[in-house]
């Protein structure tokens, strides 16, 4: 009789198990009715979320049989980042996504760290179609696993008032070097009181923008090891940043609020940064008309300098679970090639994507008030195109950490060469 019972009640919690296991799938995979359901994980509601929500909409629209359920869940960007670490690091996938938002100067230490749980997606996406320089984030090996997506382009916006109170043109900053435009911010600050632009001491996004407008980056072409002694490019940098600090034409800030508060509030005459400041920068309608942009300054001695970078963006991943072959169809079918999808976000979330065929479409080439009848999106999808590709390897953050504290050392009056050759010599022993 105990065997007998025993027999019934491990029935009893098997087919318990069971019945919790069809009825809740992980993050992704078939729900006991056997609808197919993927999920998402992204940050920042208005913009990514809102992204993948027409591309769930445009996927319906185009499959209106199918039972394919999209559960977008929003996370912070950090959260994804711990949540993404915990569940490879411990070797499972069971509370992973099917579908992630992976910023693209984060891409490659998860691809190369565990490039087994990432679907390749080489046979649903032509890399060709994107923008150039999206690829080196978002392949391995010869190998696509990231869906590219937003563009990151970067700009100078400025204000055309203050450029002609002081006795320039907007024509004037077409296509000129650091040097030309710290002459500029001079002038400009003389006549009207106005700093040229804004600085947080521990953010070097505007380094990130100078060298890789100049085809560089702080690791070398192999994504691991550091280059920052004897990389005359980043010692450019570092010297032309010097040179706008020491010009007295930088406002200092130290966090987001205070960034976007002084070109709000007027206080700044030029926004270097990438093409996602757009909706804060119009959030001051009275300020419509005063604004511009125009193409991103290159360094003034770096051989392969252009007038394009990039800040920031981010891709699409398929992570190696249940569903991942509907999760990459679905991809294909949206942000790997819907151009109307294309147009929408640039419409109504202010999205420019990296799809090439995007930029022929109605949208991208629409006039702006805001910026006196400007072409802004045609712009930016022009210069997307121009910027060079580099390889931001597994540790940009963990070495910006080291040059941002000899940057200060710099300043403050510690020779260039030997503070990049000490942090040169700090990221070897930090970064493996």
């Amino acid at each position: 009789m105990k065997k007998i019972l025993a027999i019934m009640l491990a029935s009893f919690v098997l087919l318990t198990a069971c019945g919790k296991e069809n009825n809740a799938p992980n993050e992704g995979g078939t729900t006991a009715e056997g609808t197919k359901e993927i999920t998402v994980w992204a940050w920042d509601k208005v913009f990514n979320i809102g992204a993948m929500e027409r591309a769930s909409e445009a996927y319906k629209a185009k499959n209106p049989d199918s039972d394919l359920k999209v559960n977008i869940v929003e996370n912070a960007q950090a959260d994804i980042i711990q949540k993404l670490n915990a569940g490879l690091n411990a070797g499972t996938t069971k509370s992973l996504p099917t579908i992630v938002l992976i910023e693209d100067y984060r891409a490659q230490s998860f691809l190369q760290a565990y490039p087994e749980a990432f679907f390749e997606l080489t046979d649903f996406i032509n890399p060709a179609d994107f923008a150039e320089y999206k690829i080196g984030p978002t392949s391995l090996d010869g190998k696509q696993y990231g869906v590219p997506f937003d563009s990151g382009v970067a700009g100078l916006y400025v204000r055309s008032d203050y450029l002609e109170e002081a006795g320039f043109k907007t024509a004037d900053l077409q296509d000129i070097d650091w040097q030309k435009l710290i002459e500029i911010g001079k002038a400009v600050k003389a006549k009207t009181g106005k700093a040229l632009l804004t600085q947080d001491p521990n953010d070097l996004g505007l380094i990130r923008m100078m060298i890789q407008s100049a085809g560089s980056w702080y690791l070398k072409d192999d994504g691991t090891t550091p280059n920052l002694a004897g990389n005359e490019v980043l010692k450019e940098a570092f010297e032309t940043y010097k040179e706008l600090m020491n010009a007295d034409i930088v406002k200092v800030t130290s966090d987001w609020s205070q960034f976007v508060g002084a070109f709000n509030s007027e206080e700044v005459a030029s926004v270097p940064t990438g093409n996602w400041i757009t909706a804060s920068v119009k959030a001051e309608a009275s300020q419509s008309g005063k604004w511009a942009v125009v193409p991103f300054p290159k360094l003034a001695k770096a051989p392969n300098a252009v007038h394009a970078s990039n800040l920031g963006g981010s891709s699409w991943y398929v992570m190696n679970v249940d569903g991942k072959e509907a999760a990459a169809e679905f991809l294909k079918q949206t942000f790997g090639s819907d151009v109307e999808l294309y147009q929408k976000l640039v419409t109504e979330i202010g999205a420019i994507g990296t799809l090439k065929a995007a930029a022929a479409g109605d949208a991208y080439k629409q006039p702006d008030p805001f910026f006196g009848g400007q072409k802004i999106v045609e712009d930016f999808a022009k210069w997307t195109e121009q910027i060079p590709r580099v390889n931001y390897g597994m540790h940009t953050y963990a070495v910006e950490d080291i040059l941002v504290v000899e940057m200060q050392n710099y300043l403050g009056g510690k020779e260039i060469d030997k503070a990049l050759s000490d942090a040169q010599a700090q990221a070897e022993t930090q970064v493996k």
